[in-house]
This record gives structure tokens, C-alpha cells and sequence, in this order.
């Protein structure tokens, strides 16, 4: 790890100062890729802006007919908490489900967004349920939000403070998960609002993608059959030691399925 200056900031506007002030700093939200990236040298910012302190990036509440979830809210928070269990249940399985007890209590919400792994459950959650992402300089649909392989619509300093996800009227989380970290092999979301459905993938690309294909059979049809026959092209997918690309094609199918049954109950 090289040498960097640490800074804690206890308010918003502290955070969002310094950063911008700073030519090479970076925000340090839960930190499960960031520290393990500067232990081992493949980054060198000059600044770190800790967010732990800031109580204005933590907390879910209920708003505008769905949750506002805190950039700096956990995981193990989102995945316990009787509210989103309540109002979104799909969210709190999802947040359950990543990574170990140890990565669920220090991991946060902001941090896996503005990370953009490929394989996260997070962003399947934003892009399926038409989330809308806050931050200090402005809000950005979740459709326009992740751009590519670990890249984003924010801007250099631009700063995540919190998501607001809309309440569907049924939603289901289902993933393949790597056996050695919990990342999404393959995930599908899915949600259903009124007379429409989304259907988000992560796991299986470069980045989170959309299936139109099944949103269009889901919304006539409900009903896990619906997607059954309904399979993605291998082309583009993800390929490497843990999956072909065609394997995780198949899984698209079969983790929609899974989906499915949870949104019906």
C-alpha cells in the first residue's frame, strides 16, 4: 500500500468540499474493493475521504411510494430491516445475499453502485426496479446510471448519497452465486409495475443489462412458464473459469424462472 492522506469528514458537505478540492482523491465507502486494491499496489490516490462518519449517507426510510436507501447504508441493514421487508422484499433477499456476514456488515450500498462490478447483486436491484440514483450534484434514472465494466455516469468528485427505489406491485431476486465469494454468476430482478416489467441481469455481461424479450412475455403473462422459453445470445456474455458464456446464457433462463416463483409468492 502506498503512502496517502486520510481524511473523515462528519458532514455532506465536508466530504463533497474535499473532494473536490483534491486532484487524486478518493471516496472510501465500505471499502470491500478499494482497500484490497490499494494493499495490493494497483492504486495509488494521494488523498482517501472516509464517509463513516457522515449520518446524512445512512438510514432507510419510506418516501415518495417506495425506500430511500443511504449511500452509506450496509448491507446486512438493508437485509434486516423490517421496513424494506415490508415494502420491498425482493431488496432485503438480495442484501441477504451478498457476500459473508463479514462483507454484509461492512459493504454499503453507495460503495457497490459507484464500484460497478460486473458481477454485483446491487445494480440488477437499480436497473430492475427503474431506480433513481441521488447525488450531491443531481439525480440520474437508473436506466442511464452504469455505462460499462466498472464505469458509471458520474462525474470525476460526484458523489452517490443515496437510491430511491420505487415500490413494485411483486418483485423476485434469484442468482447463481460463485461457491468461493457469493458474487452473481449469473442474477436476474424482476419487477412488476402495473401493466409492466423489467427484468435486470447482472452476473452474465460486461455490466447489468435489460431482457426485453421477457419483460414483453411477463407482461402479458405473469407467470414463470412466460420466460421459459426465452433464452439470450451467448455473444457478449461473460466467459472465464467459472463459466462459458453459453453456460451463463442458460443460467439467464433459469435464475428468470427462479425470480418468478418468488415474485408470485
Amino acid at each position: 500500500m502506498y503512502n496517502f492522506t486520510y481524511h473523515r469528514p462528519a458532514t455532506l458537505a465536508d466530504a463533497v468540499s474535499l473532494l473536490g478540492s483534491m486532484e487524486d482523491g478518493k471516496a472510501l465507502s465500505g471499502g470491500q474493493t478499494l482497500l484490497p486494491t490499494l494493499k495490493q499496489r494497483l492504486a495509488s490516490p494521494a488523498d482517501l475521504v472516509d464517509l463513516s462518519r457522515v449520518p446524512d449517507l445512512k438510514g432507510v426510510r419510506e418516501e415518495a411510494g417506495g425506500l430511500t436507501v443511504g449511500a452509506f447504508t450496509h448491507h446486512a441493514d438493508v437485509a434486516g430491516s423490517d421496513l424494506v421487508a415490508r415494502v420491498i422484499p425482493a431488496l432485503a433477499h438480495l442484501a441477504g445475499g451478498i457476500g459473508d456476514r463479514q462483507v454484509r456488515h461492512r459493504g454499503t450500498l453507495g460503495g457497490s453502485i459507484a464500484n460497478a462490478d460486473p458481477a454485483a447483486d446491487y445494480p440488477a436491484a437499480v436497473l430492475g426496479l427503474n431506480a433513481t440514483v441521488r447525488t450531491d450534484r443531481r439525480e440520474i434514472a437508473g436506466d442511464d446510471f452504469f455505462t460499462g465494466m466498472f464505469e458509471t455516469a458520474l462525474a470525476p468528485g460526484e458523489l452517490v448519497t443515496a437510491v430511491h427505489f420505487p415500490k413494485p406491485d411483486a418483485a423476485g431476486y434469484a442468482k447463481f452465486a460463485n461457491p468461493a465469494s457469493r458474487y452473481a454468476m449469473v442474477g436476474v430482478f424482476i419487477a412488476r409495475f402495473g401493466g409492466t416489467v423489467r427484468v435486470a441481469v447482472t452476473g452474465a455481461g460486461p455490466s447489468v443489462f435489460r431482457v426485453p424479450a421477457m419483460e414483453a412475455a411477463l407482461a402479458a403473462s405473469f407467470t414463470p412458464d412466460a420466460v421459459a422459453g426465452i433464452t439470450v445470445p451467448a455473444d457478449g456474455l461473460n466467459s472465464d473459469m467459472h463459466a462459458s458464456a453459453e453456460y451463463r446464457a442458460h443460467l439467464v433462463t433459469v435464475m428468470a424462472k427462479r425470480a418468478m416463483m418468488q415474485a408470485v409468492g
